[in-house]
């Protein structure tokens, strides 16, 4: 699989910032923002990248980041979109490079908490049709929303008024070959540009667009807002970070939640009843999230304490 930053626009929503530069090389607490999606691709085991950028800065990416040495690269690839024609189209410039291999696309404004690895492995499996990666949000009338039925996305609305669910499509994706001709296929939208979500339909329409939902935070720093944002939310919990990173808090979070010792009378019984129900969605082994699995691994621990759980419990066939 080979990985595709999309840097390029005019970043006009950070002006003046960007009159002296491309916004993907603005700092986000310590770092350059397109450090942030170049590392997903990199602790993924993804070292054949193209970085696609435009404007009048596109040269000061040359001078950040070279070949791609300071990240561990050994070469680092670089083509330039002209004008600002959308992301999709952005992409379809990196199809002759791209020479049909799978690609995982990520916008050089995305920032995620946890590494994407889980889900590019997951694809790399088997690397047909689509994925996006999804992320539940309190706001998603703000972001495309994506309706599921089990791994498979059914419906994606754009900024709908009223959300049928609250899982927002972030801006990373991976495809298949086929999206260069999808691409190919498009015709500009009413801002003028090809649009990603219109490739992602293309996909949902055949019935090949599949989901792959992300625990901890995700955030663009697109304006100053987000920006701040992000700069925060990195300095205090740190982005990229490995699946297995917040176990030992979430363990202790969990059981301080179900420690039965310190409940009594009724909450006590929901408490236990939670765990019945949950447990044997939360022990298969499609768990897609690092909460999760470390909530069911918490969760058969209960079922083998009895300070925990019922005795009467413990030997239940789903907690083995």
């Amino acid at each position: 699989m080979k990985g595709i930053i999309l840097a390029g626009g005019m970043g006009t929503r950070l002006s003046p910032l960007t009159q002296v530069t491309n916004k993907h090389l603005l700092p986000v607490f310590d770092r350059p923002m397109v450090d942030y999606p170049m590392n997903c691709l990199i602790t993924a085991g993804i070292d054949e990248i193209m970085i696609v950028t435009g404007g009048e800065h596109a040269g000061d990416f040359l001078k950040l980041m070279g070949n791609g040495e300071r990240l561990g690269l050994k070469h680092l690839n670089y083509t330039y979109q002209k004008g600002h024609g959308g992301i999709a189209e952005a992409l379809g410039l990196c199809e002759h490079w791209a020479d049909g291999d799978a690609i995982c696309v990520i916008l050089g404004d995305n920032i995620f908490e946890y590494q994407l690895a889980p889900g590019l492995r997951r694809f790399a499996a088997n690397p047909d049709g689509a994925m996006v990666f999804l992320k539940e949000v309190h706001d998603p009338e703000r972001f495309g929303v994506a309706t599921l039925e089990e791994e498979s996305v059914v419906k994606i609305v754009e900024k709908p008024e009223h959300p049928e669910t609250n899982w927002a499509v972030t801006g990373a994706y991976c495809y298949d070959a086929k999206v260069f001709d999808i691409i190919k296929t498009l015709k500009p939208s009413s801002r003028g540009e090809l649009e990603i979500t219109d490739v992602n339909n293309a996909y949902l329409k055949s019935g090949n667009l599949h989901a792959h939902k992300l625990a901890g935070w995700w955030t663009d720093a697109g304006t100053f807002d987000s920006l701040l944002r992000a700069g925060n939310l990195v300095a205090k919990s740190g982005a990229n970070k490995p699946a297995g990173y917040a176990k030992p808090l979430m363990r202790q979070r969990i059981l301080s939640i179900f420690d039965l010792s310190t409940r009594s009378g009724a909450r006590r019984s929901a408490l236990i009843f939670a765990a019945l129900i949950l447990i044997p969605f939360l022990g298969s082994s499609g768990l897609t999230s690092p909460w999760e699995a470390q909530y069911a691994e918490v969760a058969r621990e209960m079922a083998a304490n009895g300070n925990y759980v019922y005795p009467k419990y413990r030997n239940v066939g789903f907690f083995s």
